[in-house]
Order: structure tokens, then sequence, then C-alpha cells
């Protein structure tokens, strides 16, 4: 191992471990004293009852730990988007749960709170997976009312989500364990089995101080909405539970009944090891963004045996493509090759673009891959199309638009890791959140932005100083400096993959070790939804 591979290790290293350590102050949620809280009312906190629920020995995901990251600071902060999502395993069958956070603001929902569990119902419906909701959730945040309430990805969709799944025979099961009230007493009606435990938990469109206030009527919130009224009066519930593990063993006891699943069929065989050492990535991925290294030497450590098919490995370089398996999956791999090439007429490619030929390459393999029922993954390090006169007299913009038309259409699942850069049209080529990947996720050196933080910063600050310029100031080079520093500061904070995170960009930030686990759930996942449309690319340039 040379100077720089150790370098490389202990600055990649790093980078995990402080993910690690961020990870950990997200699981505080609220805070000790609201933990403590809980535990007083006899309630488990919500990542203890997850920790219960899940199968014991199985691998499970979290989706969206980082929603709402250094978002809300007025509001005093939103870990997690004060709702987990995970994807595991309960009886033996996967499934995706979701449990409101009552340690933070009393589990009520934030805007970010409603996008993170609208990505949970879209993954459900997506993979056909039974999803289960533990509920115990003041309602909506008030002061932000206006930002969660009224439009299509808001509250309300959750709701609309509800009618779909029941329709296409999505299980739904919704636990009651704390406060469910106002339109998100919806949810849990809307599933198809409810559980509501004894002496903690409630639903009611109106508490009883509302009820007091609107019609007269003097009741306790108990026998306005507890787990005796909905189990023996209004019949809302259909099971009432002791305790929190009581509703959680029945949940258990319900899921292990579920019949089997129709499946999509792609293929697998025994898992295998990769032969090289997926530590060794830490060494390999180099510190700058900018920096070459070899994308197959990334791909040999991820896949088993190292194996990796490569699909016309002569023409167009820029732009990795074949086949390999991880965790015994058949899959299609798309990756950025960040080596300076030159192709077959001497001429330099530059990394982590993609040219005309590279693109004409992707969008056949991706053909490929859904007439043979393979699910695609693509690993992105993309700094965009390659631009200038000889690129677009080629049609450049013609063969991107191909690419971007084959991603858009294909048919099998697909999955994103976002190693590096992911800059502009090749964040959309490359299968970026808006191409719908069932599962997307960034290590920790990725970068999400229209263009580099350099390179933005330099367009900025011609703006900057245009615009100072005519209002009669003078720019020095000192002047000019600070302002690009300060504006680089400002947009790399925006393209760091904790900002990406926040916003929901992205499912995860993960330790590029657990790529292989994140891929094998999802497509596992996958493999509950058969494919009921064939791959058709429409009208294109050609």
């Amino acid at each position: 191992m040379n100077i720089q591979f150790n370098a490389n290790e202990d600055f990649n290293k790093l980078k995990v471990s402080q993910l690690k350590s961020e990870l950990l102050k997200i699981y505080k949620g609220g805070g000790a004293k609201r933990i403590e809280n809980e535990h007083s009312k006899g309630k488990l906190t919500a990542r203890e009852r997850l920790e219960y629920l899940f199968d014991s020995g199985y691998p499970n995901i979290e989706i969206g730990a980082f929603a709402g990251y250094e978002m809300y600071g007025k509001h005093g902060g939103c870990p997690a988007g004060g709702v987990i999502v995970k994807m595991g395993y309960i009886s033996g069958k996967q499934c995706i749960a979701v449990a409101n956070d009552a340690t933070v603001k009393a589990g009520a929902w934030f805007p970010i709170t409603g996008k993170k569990n609208l990505r949970a119902q879209e993954i459900a419906i997506e993979n056909r997976l039974p999803i289960i909701y533990l509920v115990d959730s003041a309602g909506v945040y008030l002061p932000m009312q206006d930002e969660i309430f009224p439009d299509k990805e808001h509250f309300g969709r959750i709701f609309r989500n509800n009618a779909v799944m029941s329709s296409m025979g999505i299980t739904q099961i919704a636990a009651v364990m704390g406060s469910c009230v106002a339109g998100g007493a919806y949810l849990p009606v809307m599933s198809d089995e409810v559980i509501m435990v004894d002496q903690t938990s409630s639903i009611f469109l109106a508490g009883s101080y509302l009820v007091k206030a609107a019609i007269g009527e003097e009741i306790d919130n108990e026998t306005l909405g507890g787990a005796t009224t909905h189990n023996s009066i209004s019949g809302v519930a259909d099971y009432k539970a002791k305790n929190d593990h009581d509703a959680l063993d029945k949940i258990k006891q319900l899921v292990g009944k579920i019949g089997d699943y129709d499946k999509a069929g792609f293929n697998r065989i025994k898992s295998v090891e990769p032969t090289l050492i997926p530590e060794e990535i830490f060494g390999i991925l180099p510190q700058n963004r900018n920096e070459q290294y070899d994308m197959k030497d990334i791909i040999k450590r991820i896949v088993d045996q190292s194996d990796f098919d490569e699909y016309k490995a002569d023409f167009g370089k820029t732009l990795l493509c074949g086949y390999a398996r991880i965790d015994g999956w058949a899959v299609g791999i798309v990756a950025n090759q960040r080596l300076v090439l030159k192709n077959a007429k001497k001429e330099m490619q530059f990394g982590g673009v993609i040219y005309s030929d590279s693109a004409d390459k992707a969008t056949r393999f991706i053909a490929n891959c859904n007439q043979k029922k393979i699910p695609l993954v693509f690993l992105q390090d993309v700094t965009g199309f390659m631009v200038g006169s000889k690129s677009e007299h080629g049609g450049i913009i013609k063969d991107g638009a191909k690419m971007v038309n084959a991603v858009a259409n294909s048919v099998v699942p697909k999955f994103t890791i976002i190693i590096g850069n992911s800059y502009g049209a090749g964040n959309y080529a490359m299968c970026g959140k808006a191409y719908d990947p069932r599962l997307i996720v960034a290590w920790p050196s990725a970068e999400l932005a229209v263009m580099s933080g350099a390179s933005a910063a330099k367009v900025l600050l011609q703006i900057e100083k245009a615009t100072l310029e005519k209002k009669g100031e003078k720019i020095t080079p000192e002047n000019e400096k600070e302002l690009f520093e300060n504006i680089k500061s400002r947009y790399d904070h925006q393209i760091s993959p904790y900002y990406a995170a926040s916003h929901l960009w992205t499912d995860a930030i993960i330790n590029p070790l657990d790529t292989r686990k994140w891929i094998s759930m999802g497509i596992e996942a996958a493999n509950h939804a058969p494919i009921s449309k064939a791959f058709n690319m429409g009208v294109l340039q050609v």
C-alpha cells in the first residue's frame, strides 16, 4: 500500500466516523429527559418499539435518518423528521414500518415529517410491501401548518395513499400507541386492522378541551376515544392490547399469517463475498473529488466474487456497464469511470464526464437489462455531460436525451449509490431522485449540486461583483477573495450529503461497507412486485 492509499484510507474512515457520530445524536430523538418521560408512562420509545418489532438477527435499514437535519432550528429542531422509518423482517416477512417519535414535539408533524411518511408509503406501493404504522402523534405542528396542510405532497396525501394501497391489496396494520388526533385519526382507521393500547392510546377528531369549546360537552379523553371505547362501543379498533409489547406481539402474529406474494422473478443464486477486500474502498477513493481513480476497483469490492462482466469494454469508456451479482442477485451496473482516458481516435476523455459514445452505450445496456429482467445499479461520480462545439455538433444533447429516456422508462427496479460527484444533468442520466430509483443512498464522500462548489462560486462571484460595481463600490483583490470564499463556503454547505439527506433527496448516508446490504434488501423488496408493463422508450431523435 502506498502513502496516498493510506492517506485516503484515514480520510474516508474519518468521514465514516463522523457519520456514525451524527447518527448517534439523531438516535437520541428529543433527548434523555423526554425518553424518560415516555418510560414513566409505561411506553417504549419509537426506536425501542421498532427494535422489538423486527426479527432479531436479520438485517434492517433505516430510511431518512437525516430527514430534517439542521432544519427548523428556531423551532427546536426535528431529529429524524420526528418519525422513524425502517425496512426489515417481521415474522420472517419483509415489511416497512413507520413509527412516530413522541420525544420530538410529542410526535407532531413538521413539513419534513409528511414528506418522509409519503416516502415510506411510496416504497410500500412500488414494492407491494406490507406497511406497519406505530402511531403516537399530537398531529400537525401548528406554527408551520401552511407548509404541511393543503398541497398534493402534504399531510392529506397520506390518507389518499392509504386508500390506494388498500385497493392494491397491500397489507396495512396500525397500532395506536399514544395520541392520534384530528385528521391523523384517519390513518389507522383506513388501515386493514387497528390495535390500541389500553390506557395510553386514544383516537378522536377533537380532544376533550376542543369538544367542550365547540359543543359544551364535558368528557375525559379516555371515555371520548380510548382503547375501551373504540373496541367496545365505536368498533373503530380491532384489538385491545395491555401494553406496548402486547401490541407489538399482536402485529407479529398478524404479519406471520400473511400469505406468500407473487414474485417478479429476479435471478438469485447463493451469495458469495467479494474476493477483493471491501475495506480497501477507503484507500482507493480519493480525498479530493477532482482526483482520478479506477471505478472498477470499487465495483470489484462490492460485487460477488469480485466478478464484473463488462459490456462494450473498449467503447464509451467514461461509463462502465456490465453484469455482476450482489448478495446473489443478478444486477446490471452503470458506473461513471473517473480515469482520464484516450478513445480509439487517441482523443482525451475526462473522467466523470459523459460523452456521446458513453451515453449511447449506456442506453443500449439499460435496454438489454430491461429485456432480460435484470435490476439496475447506478454508481454515480459524475460531473455532467461533455460540452463544447465538438460535442454539440456531434449531438451530445441527442445522445444524452436517449440515455435519460432509457432511465426514465426503465421498468426493472433501479438503485442509485452516489459515491462522489452528482452534478447537473449527470445526476438525471445516472438515475437521480427525480428518476424513481427504488432506493437512493449516498456515501459520506458524495456531493450533489448543479455544479461543483468552486465552479458555482466563480459564476456567482461575477454576478456579485457586477452588482456591487453598479452601486459604485470598488472591488479590491482582497475583497474579491473574501467574497469568493464566502460564496464557496455557503455553496459547499448545500452540496454536502447531509444537506441532501436532510431534504430527503437521498434515503440515507451509508457506510460504503453497507452498500451490498442496501442493494440486496432493495432487490428483495422489489421482487414482491411483478413487472406489469413492457419497456418502451417512446419517440427518440435517433
